[in-house]
Parts: C-alpha cells; structure tokens; sequence
C-alpha cells in the first residue's frame, strides 16, 4: 500500500493516490464498521479529525483509479502503540462514487471481511 500526497498551499494534502495490491493489504486498510465505510490511509502528515479528504485509489490489478472523497475519522499518530502504522481514517462521504467504491471493496473481500484477524485500526 502506498500513499502519494500532493500538498496545497496550506501544506494539508489535498489529493492523495493510494494503491492497494493486494486482498490482505486491502482487509487491513478497509474500515467496515464506520457508516458509508472508510479507508486507513497510511501517511505522515498532519491532519484533524473532520479534515476533508480527496482520494484517488487503486485497487489490486484494476488500471482504473477510483475517484474517493471523505472526511477523517481516526488518526493514529507517530510511535502508537502496539506497533501501529501511522495514518489517518477516512470515512466515505455519501455519495454514489463512494457507494461504487464500498461495495467494490466489500465485493472484493467477501467472506475475508467476517475475519477476526488485526488490522491497521482494530
């Protein structure tokens, strides 16, 4: 999984290109339990809760990048603990580029989403 920002005037990532290869990569990152579903985005930069998210991904072998927007919902910070890679939440805002994307994803893991194996959030 990687994360490309480019940064605004105001130093805030504006557009983030984030890649996912693989189905183990893509359960880790996916957040199901958030409405609308979301996207653990690993990245360094600052960001606050509420920060408007604009996102193109990618997902596994699909050469089409999928146009995502959201809102952060969950940041976890330099040195947390247990290990836990550093990178925000983004919830899906409720839209039909959004919806698109989800039950792609959901579609994607299938069954692997009833799994109780860690991911980048829980």
């Amino acid at each position: 999984m990687s994360e490309t920002p480019k940064p605004l005037a105001s130093g805030r990532a504006g557009m983030l290109s984030l890649t996912i290869k693989e189905r183990t990569a893509l359960y880790a990152a996916y957040l199901p339990f958030v409405k609308q579903g979301g996207l653990f985005i690993p990245t360094n930069r600052p960001y606050q809760i509420g920060d408007q998210v604009y996102m193109l991904l990618t997902l596994l072998d699909d050469p089409n990048k999928l146009p995502i927007s959201g809102k952060v919902v969950w940041i976890t910070p330099g040195g947390a603990q247990g290990n836990r890679q550093q990178g925000i939440g983004v919830q899906f805002d409720e839209n039909e580029g959004s919806n698109t994307v989800r039950v792609k994803i959901e579609g994607i893991l299938g069954n692997a989403m009833k799994a109780t194996r860690h991911t980048h959030t829980m």
